[in-house]
């Protein structure tokens, strides 16, 4: 009787090894099955779909895009149908670092992979995090606005910031921390206003606003791309162009037209790299499924473009036409 039960347990035992050695055999033999979820509709994401497919390609991996349009109950919908679909690796820029732990983790504790980008959630199990360092975004711009007010405002400025807190807080405030802690280098500059206005539409009322309210306001720095444009159209419908200076984050084809064009608004903007965000993270998915080592967090610097450098501002925008015809 004993001995039966050895036998049976020994048989459970290679039965187990076998079939998780079969599965990642399968994983490394077979076209894996990679699922990309953004959540916003705008130049970012869409240069991210496009590094995502363009690596899922390369890979010899079958690619699902989705988004969640900013609202946590698609989001979990969506996650649950990669989970039916059975596919090998989530990557996804979570809406909430505690919200969306819950449906993440059920396609985790379903053997899926979970990478992350642009943001995250408070765990651990995601096999890696990658993401623009949201600080040195802030801080590049802070770098190009603090020279702007040294040498044309004489070292004074009164600042207004457009930030996104209430959508993803701890990106929003890495990123104004970082463009705080280089004009406030100045002594003679004031902070005058705080707002969130991430969407273009809602920038250019409560630019608007804070232009009426503080007429004094002679910078404006927004944290993202809606905020930027938005800004610029509030300066402009107020008649304060070559007044009103704006600075911003994220670029796009409209921030690089406006930072070219003569109305003088525009004056500088951190931009990420949402293609190789994109295509970093579904390698780094297909190398954790074949078990080669990858880095548990990447943060990439930004990229600073000027209306004082218009060459390198031509050179981005070129390269930038390229990835999107290409898409």
């Amino acid at each position: 009787m004993k001995k039966t039960m050895m036998f049976v347990l020994s048989v459970i035992v290679l039965c187990m090894v076998f079939c998780s050695c079969s599965k990642k055999n399968d994983v490394k033999t077979s076209k894996p099955k990679i699922a990309g979820i953004v959540f916003q509709e705008d130049q970012f994401f869409r240069l991210i779909l496009f590094g995502m497919r363009d690596a899922a390609e390369k890979g010899g991996a079958e690619f699902f895009a989705a988004n969640s349009l900013n609202k946590p109950d698609k989001e979990m919908q969506l996650v649950n149908t990669y989970i039916a679909r059975k596919v090998d690796a989530i990557v996804i820029s979570p809406l909430s670092r505690k919200a969306s732990q819950a449906a993440i983790k059920r396609a985790n504790d379903k053997g899926i992979t979970i990478i992350t980008y642009n943001s995250t959630i408070d765990t651990d199990f995601p096999a890696s995090y990658i993401e623009s360092d949201q600080f040195d975004l802030g801080a590049q711009t802070g770098r190009a606005a603090r020279k702007y007010i040294e040498e044309n405002l004489g070292g004074k400025a009164k600042i207004a910031i457009l930030a996104f807190k209430s959508q993803v807080p701890e990106q929003s405030n890495q990123r104004s921390d970082g463009f705080k802690s280089e004009v406030t280098k100045l002594p003679d500059v004031r902070i005058v206003a705080e707002q969130d206005a991430w969407l273009a539409e809602m920038a250019v009322k409560k630019c608007g606003d804070i232009l009426t309210a503080n007429p004094d306001v002679n910078i404006i720095w927004a944290a993202n791309e809606g905020g930027t444009v938005g800004s610029v159209m509030a300066v402009k419908n107020a008649g304060k162009a070559g007044r009103v200076a704006v600075f911003g984050t994220d670029t796009s084809e409209q921030l690089i037209s406006f930072l070219l064009s003569e109305d003088n608004i525009l004056q500088a903007i951190t931009g990420q790299r949402p293609y190789e965000i994109g295509s970093m993270a579904v390698e780094y998915a297909l190398k954790s499924l074949r078990d080669e080592p990858i880095e548990k967090k990447v943060s990439m610097p930004g990229i600073l473009l000027r209306r004082d450098d218009p060459q390198g501002v031509k050179a981005f925008e070129k390269k930038l036409k390229e990835l999107i015809d290409k898409g």
